[in-house]
């Protein structure tokens, strides 16, 4: 639990949190550090804080970052771990799922991109790779001023 009100700045607190995970063995060597996306909603933080975890954990030398692949645990140059299947698919995994459950039903909205980052911890360009696959596979369609819902369950793809 995060102490909103403490002398300790809420990015130590949170480099805090994700240390432990790290000396704990949860995140090993060429793990990804979560996202900032995902630490802002893990943790309910500003974007700016989360970026300042992963400066503070790079301070401690308990990580380093890639641009534009992220941040992973160990010193620069030590193998990443990659993740099986990519993260977009993982996620439109995730809605063709609820799509198929009736979480998501037929003719209605799909949650916009900010709301796929806030539950997926994912990145803007995430998202829209994310929507951009749904509609591509024929899980949604776009609809003029509403954006991207599900489509109608006649025109989902077979597989």
């Amino acid at each position: 639990m995060l102490d909103r009100d403490g002398p300790v700045p809420l990015y130590v607190q949170v480099a805090d949190v994700v240390q432990e995970r790290i000396t704990g063995g949860r995140l090993r060597t060429g793990d990804a550090v979560p996202s900032e996306a995902a630490l802002e909603a893990e943790f309910g933080i500003a974007k700016t804080t989360a970026r300042n975890v992963a400066r503070e954990l790079r301070r401690r030398g308990l990580v380093h970052t890639v641009p534009g692949e992220g941040t992973f645990v160990g010193p620069p140059g030590v193998p990443r771990r990659k993740p099986t299947r990519a993260l977009h698919v993982l996620v439109r995994d995730d809605l063709v799922a609820r799509i198929r459950r009736g979480e998501l039903r037929p003719n209605r909205a799909l949650p916009a991109e900010t709301t796929l980052m806030r539950q997926y911890g994912i990145a803007k360009s995430t998202a829209r790779r994310v929507l951009a696959l749904l509609l591509e596979q024929r899980w949604a369609v776009t609809v003029p001023h509403r954006g991207a819902c599900v489509s109608d369950p006649g025109d989902w793809p077979t597989t």
